[in-house]
């Protein structure tokens, strides 16, 4: 009985996440965010960054994969395509109705007008997670020492760097930002010895 519990609970948290899922990626990623964390409690800080991190290495939708992740932690398999269908079946519906009533009203100048006030609020939920998301990051590199949290720093400004300004492919830029930390890791343990 209880699984069933965990497992309608589950569906249900996701559905709403899916329901409430205006804005894009960074307001879903917020929203799974509040509620896996610091809601049901279902994985750590910590856990959900490492989530994270795991599915940007991967082609795909991200936000798809991260849900599959927390799903599987929460009831194994069966979680992940719970998870999964409930972010997607709300989601999916209402982006059908509103992109086709949106087709009827787009020229209307307020409908433009609101169309452009979302992006800054979208921008600034992004702020919001992104910080979030970087903060267990840098507070473990803090504990682990002042290499780590060199390590840590670097790629934090190196990653857009090479990514916007240089125009590195973002899989090179994150499979160099891993293998930098490799390396960083073989650095320090070498350090300690």
């Amino acid at each position: 009985m209880y699984r069933e519990r965990t497992i309608w609970n589950l569906f249900r948290q996701f559905v709403t996440i899916g329901l409430q899922s205006f804005g894009g990626g960074a307001t879903t990623l917020y929203l799974m965010r509040r509620v896996s964390v610091d809601e049901q409690h279902w994985v750590s800080d910590t856990e959900y960054t490492a989530f994270w991190g795991m599915v940007q290495i991967a082609p795909g939708i991200n936000l798809l994969g991260q849900s599959v992740l927390i799903g599987h932690k929460v009831a194994g398999l069966r979680g992940s395509l719970i998870a999964l269908a409930g972010l997607l079946l709300p989601s999916t519906a209402l982006t059908v109705a509103i992109t086709a009533a949106y087709a009827v009203i787009r020229t209307n100048p307020l409908v433009m007008a609101a169309v452009h006030a979302i992006i800054p609020a979208t921008v600034g939920i992004g702020c919001v997670l992104a910080y979030q998301m970087l903060s267990p990051v840098l507070q473990a590199s803090r504990s682990e020492g002042v290499r780590s949290l060199v390590l840590s720093s670097v790629v934090v400004i190196a990653a857009p760097v090479f990514f916007i300004v240089v125009g590195v492919p973002a899989v090179i830029v994150l499979w160099g930002a891993g293998v930098w930390c490799a390396m960083g890791a073989i650095w320090m343990r070498r350090g300690a010895v």
